[in-house]
């Protein structure tokens, strides 16, 4: 966890688990993700997911058949879904120093 907010720089930031909106990667259509760890800044009153965790969850998305997804769920069921592909060979950015 970053040990500041994002958004503001202030250091008086605490987790949550909030419920956050995502759209598929299919643009089907999009789902509610309830308790997925969050950031909330005291100062700011922003609350935002860490970017780590944002690639966790559009990966998730993009390697289960989101066909068999509810409308709504718990962020550890997303990540308990068994994936179709290992991991995201369309995903690059490991690849910037190349």
């Amino acid at each position: 966890m970053s040990k500041v907010c994002e958004w503001c720089g202030s250091a008086k930031i605490k987790k949550m688990d909030k419920t956050v909106y995502w759209e598929l990667p299919d643009g089907t259509r999009a789902v509610e993700i309830k308790e997925t760890p969050s950031i909330q800044c005291l100062d700011c009153q922003m609350i935002y997911q860490e970017e780590a965790l944002i690639k966790q969850i559009e990966d998730q998305l993009f390697l289960v058949n989101t066909k068999n997804l509810p409308k709504v769920f718990t962020y550890k069921k997303l990540m308990a879904e068994e994936r179709m592909l290992k991991r995201n060979y369309f995903d690059f950015s490991d690849l910037e120093g190349y």
